[in-house]
């Protein structure tokens, strides 16, 4: 390994299994002290028989890295300041924060109870802007006393909150969000030598599982493309001082491969210097989404 994470520490939630258990393992073996965030619930959200944070830190451990757990709840507020106050007194400081705890609750929007659409957006989004909050905290506290932090953020987000997904209207609304969170934090936290950027990984995890039922392999290479391993790469770069200068972007990461995301930008424009009568605005309406560009398909439509 090229240990291009030497001396950082970095806090990485719902690190238990998949992705964040991939990421967990990946800045540990690039040099960092990871603390290792998971409440130990299941797919859906309720509560398990034990966390699995431990057995992820132990392995760390047995690696010759070093690792400690944090297992409080990260959408509430004295979880997610626990986490930090976690790695500054074990560590006495923070580089890099991982935001990838979730779940999912998918339903079709009509049958979408108001229990489920609360779950999902708040392990999802409110369960990014606490920790994001608590460790902007501590940097903007750094800066200010002169020790300019070289901090970074990583967000998960999804191919769902960039185009929507099919029985998932409370997940998509989630990571749309995410991104929305990523860009404001981006630019407000710029000033304390904070970057931060997204994923919209593709991967094999328990929340995907019957998505990606089946391995996706290259023929002859034993190349698993949907492994959670593939996307931990471009995360630990990001929450290295390596990406110095990227922030405010979002990366789609599947197998072998990493895209940038374009997100809203303006297309087509009129402006008629007055009001426009219904009929005008229809007829202009449709003039100017025949020079837009379709946009991109709803997953599962």
């Amino acid at each position: 390994m090229s240990g291009i994470c030497d001396g950082r520490v970095v806090v990485v939630t719902g690190a238990g299994r998949g992705l964040g258990r991939a990421h967990a393992l990946a800045f540990a073996a690039e040099g960092a002290r990871v603390v290792v965030n998971d409440l130990g619930v299941g797919l859906d959200g309720s509560p398990g028989a034990d966390s699995p944070a431990a057995q992820v830190a132990a392995e760390i451990r047995a690696a010759g890295g070093e690792a400690v757990t944090h297992g409080g709840d990260i959408a509430t507020t004295e979880g997610a300041r626990s986490l930090i106050t976690a790695a500054l007194d074990t560590y006495g400081r923070l580089d890099t924060l991982v935001n990838n705890a979730g779940f999912l609750r998918d339903r079709m929007l009509v049958n979408l109870d108001e229990e489920d659409w609360d779950a999902v957006t708040r392990v999802h989004l409110k369960g990014h802007f606490l920790p994001l909050k608590h460790a902007a905290a501590y940097w903007r506290a750094e800066a200010k006393a002169g020790r300019m932090p070289v901090a970074r953020v990583v967000n998960t987000s999804s191919g769902a909150g960039l185009l929507g997904s099919v029985g998932q209207g409370n997940y998509s609304a989630a990571k749309a969000g995410i991104v929305g969170l990523t860009l404001v934090a981006a630019a407000e936290f710029a000033r304390y030598g904070v970057q931060v950027n997204a994923i919209a990984p593709a991967a094999r995890t328990r929340m995907t599982e019957r998505a990606f039922a089946e391995t996706m392999a290259a023929p002859d290479s034993g190349f698993d493309a949907m492994s959670p391993e593939n996307v931990s790469p471009l995360v630990v770069w990001l929450g290295s001082e390596a990406s110095a200068g990227v922030t405010g972007r979002v990366f789609e990461t599947e197998g072998g491969r990493i895209t940038v995301m374009e997100g809203w930008r303006a297309g087509p424009s009129v402006d008629k210097g007055a009001r426009w009568t219904p009929a005008e605005a229809g007829e202009t309406a449709r003039e100017l989404l025949g020079r837009a560009e379709a946009p991109g398909q709803v997953y599962g439509a």
